[in-house]
């Protein structure tokens, strides 16, 4: 695991080019930092739902002292990913096929708002980028690439609520998404799925670029309803026992 540098020890102009990581350093607080990098262990895999975090382990691990982390903990709560019980600690944020449901529910509600937000507003340019991604995520789907898959897809659905304009809608977003990850990972790694997926995206752009607020909006709402069938075909239904295991030789959670 990696020691986050300290961001008053970085070297001087010059010294060193490193391009944007250093920009990145300069820019951002050495809390900001440890966030980011427990946040992408969180959404690998590698801390596992359910598992407890320690102020003390992590600090240990990524070369910081505890105060970094204490503010990091509270930031991942804010964003979905952590919970903090009172007298027992961190924990990487586990949730029910219940809750699951209620999220994916809302999920379609809010996409289907950004389907018909963007058909009617999003430019060429805007609608370029978005086939952009999904050409990543065509070519991840080819190699069946499921972890560039995943990332590309969570880049297309974030960058179409930024470019609703919305910012209220885009922090609510982005908490469901966080919460959803982890089933979303599983569902996606599904024998078959990346290229229905990945279809499913294509459509949607080419009905936004269309201009077609109606129809964009019920194939974003259809799309998302149908991941949340992916993951009962993978969970079962609500109110089964089922846990979210991560098994590190294939990488499924």
């Amino acid at each position: 695991m990696p020691r986050m540098p300290d961001p008053a020890h970085s070297p001087p102009e010059g010294a060193n080019d490193h391009g944007p990581s250093i920009r990145l350093l300069q820019s951002s607080s050495l809390a900001t930092l440890v966030q980011r990098e427990i946040e992408r262990m969180i959404l690998a895999g590698d801390l596992a739902a359910g598992a407890k975090l320690t102020e003390a382990s992590i600090a240990e691990q990524l070369g910081v002292s505890r105060g970094p982390v204490r503010e990091a903990f509270r930031a991942l709560e804010s964003s979905g990913l952590v919970r903090i019980e009172k007298n027992r600690g961190v924990f990487v944020r586990q949730i029910s096929i219940e809750e699951a449901d209620q999220i994916y529910e809302l999920r379609a509600v809010l996409d289907e708002f950004v389907g018909r937000r963007l058909a009617e507003k999003a430019t060429a340019a805007e609608v370029r980028e978005l086939k952009q991604i999904v050409e990543r995520m065509e070519k991840a789907s080819a190699r069946n690439d499921v972890d560039g898959y995943v990332a590309a897809n969570l880049d297309f659905h974030d960058r179409m609520v930024e470019l609703t304009g919305n910012a209220k809608l885009l922090h609510v977003y982005r908490r469901l998404v966080n919460e959803l990850h982890l089933f979303r990972r599983t569902t996606l790694a599904q024998g078959g799925t990346l290229p229905v997926s990945s279809r499913e995206h294509r459509d949607i752009v080419e009905r936004i670029a269309a201009g077609q607020p109606g129809s964009a909006g019920r194939a974003l709402h259809d799309h998302v309803m149908a991941s949340r069938e992916r993951m009962h075909r993978t969970y079962g239904e609500p109110g089964q026992v089922t846990s979210i295991a991560v098994r590190r030789g294939n990488r499924t959670r």
